[in-house]
């Protein structure tokens, strides 16, 4: 992947910004984290807000300049955002596209006519997987719920061997595979390639779903015997369009940036030389932002006019899938100061020292670190900022797949047992219908699956490649 290092747009702070002491930096790194996590839920305060203003106390802890703890972390957010935000907006655009012209629901509407009975799990965690690829985890569940309350009441299912596998879908792509924005800042914060990286995120993605899904389901469905409940079957998109796009070309629209991001990291292992004109060719098309802005160009064409979008509807769609981006936006850039502020305060290189004072394997130490912080925050997103930037010292001697392992391992780690001071599970627990015990013992259970299979398929994965 192609990526603007931070490293260049901070050049003033190669030094460390402070002489603290081991003792002093990890004092200063409970503090930052404990003052983010007290604003978040003590005090609901934006996670934005939070990320600043944790980033200064960790540099007022550490005993380093105020002047050079802003500049790091304004350096940080800058580079962060320039990477990754037209990323984000890409992808945000797509997603829009793809559910209000309806190829969402017809994606969904095909694959449900060729399943049934045993099958509709397995089929929910297929739609949830494809319709999860270009977008945001609270847009996917928003989307895919109505469906999977009309299966479950339809079909007399338990809510939850319909829902799990429909949840798990999508959390699964929000954590491990980009380019979702979690996966996307730390490939950016370590340096992986982001087409190995995606490539290996789902090879673990598919058994990971698999145990998550269909097969955890069938225990969450005795535990919680619920049925859809009617006041939350909303209105699909697509119920009040005359027509709307076919489901080959939905999902080519959709796989489009996947195959063409696989596409270069397979010319680069085949040809594996970067003078070549293949290669260099694939370096364009297969980069993120050519990849992403090819499929929204097509998506026009294959999405919008087929639902008979006139050009001004289309741009209306384009900004509407701008604007609920701007808090992610800014919450991912002030994540990315935060990374910033640790690295250039020394914190980077006091958990490589450690790691290697105490033995602890690089992957299972980042897995723990975005564990607590998620675990803290309620953050899947802030977990994933936050770990990336106290780990990247890690991968500075990695190969390219142990890199590609170490966002991973970030990303599994970020969804560790989600509770009450998680959005999402506030989303699931009240679409469904859920007690608070209720949630945790299908949603958060879930969660915690994922998190610990992922996990240990990235450890598996690292003892052999």
């Amino acid at each position: 992947m192609t990526r603007l290092s931070v490293e260049t747009l901070a050049a003033d702070a190669v030094e460390p910004i402070t002489s603290a002491g081991h003792a002093q930096l990890g004092i200063a790194v409970l503090a930052g984290i404990a003052v983010i996590v007290l604003l978040i839920t003590r005090f609901k305060l934006h996670a934005f807000l939070a990320l600043t203003i944790g980033s200064l106390a960790l540099g007022a802890f550490a005993g380093a300049p105020l002047d050079k703890v802003i500049a790091s972390f304004s350096a940080g957010l800058g580079a962060t955002v320039a990477s990754v935000g037209v990323l984000i907006a890409l992808g945000a655009i797509l997603g829009r596209m793809l559910a209000d012209s309806g190829g969402a629901d017809q994606i969904v509407d095909t694959i449900l006519a060729k399943a049934s009975g045993r099958s509709l799990p397995w089929a929910m965690v297929l739609i949830a997987s494809v319709i999860g690829l270009p977008l945001f985890f609270e847009v996917g569940v928003v989307l895919l719920i109505p469906v999977v309350l009309m299966v479950a009441k339809r079909g007399n299912y338990s809510l939850m061997r319909i829902g799990i596998p429909a949840l798990a879908g999508l959390s699964v792509m929000h954590g491990l595979v980009p380019p979702h924005p979690g996966p996307l800042v730390a490939i950016d914060a370590v340096g992986a390639n982001l087409g190995v990286t995606l490539a290996l995120g789902v090879l673990v993605a598919v058994p990971t779903v698999v145990i998550a899904g269909p097969v955890f389901s069938r225990v969450a469905a005795r535990w919680v015997d619920v049925p859809a409940p009617d006041r939350m079957l909303p209105q699909r998109p697509s119920e009040d369009l005359d027509k709307r796009p076919s489901f080959g070309a939905t999902l080519a629209t959709i796989l489009l940036p996947v195959v063409l991001m696989l596409s270069k990291a397979l010319v680069d292992i085949v040809v594996d030389d970067p003078a070549h004109t293949v290669q260099r060719v694939f370096d364009v098309v297969g980069s993120p932002l050519i990849a992403l802005l090819t499929a929204v160009l097509v998506g026009i064409f294959t999405l919008g006019r087929p639902a008979g979008f006139s050009k001004e509807r289309i741009s209306g769609l384009v900004e509407k899938g701008l604007a609920p981006i701007a808090g992610i936006l800014l919450i991912v850039g002030a994540g990315g100061g935060f990374k910033q502020t640790l690295i250039d305060s020394g914190v980077g290189q006091m958990v490589l020292e450690i790691s290697e004072d105490w033995s602890i394997p690089a992957l299972l130490l980042a897995w723990l670190i975005a564990v607590v912080i998620r675990l803290a925050t309620g953050s899947a997103t802030v977990a994933t900022v936050s770990a990336a930037g106290l780990v990247a010292p890690l991968a500075a001697d990695m190969s390219t797949t142990h890199t590609a392992l170490l966002v991973l391992a970030i990303g599994a780690g970020s969804l560790f047992f989600s509770h009450v001071n998680d959005a999402g599970f506030w989303l699931v627990k009240e679409y469904f219908g859920l007690s608070v015990g209720q949630n945790i013992k299908t949603w958060s259970v879930m969660e915690t699956i994922i998190s610990v299979v992922a996990g240990g398929l990235v450890l598996l994965l690292s003892l052999v490649i």
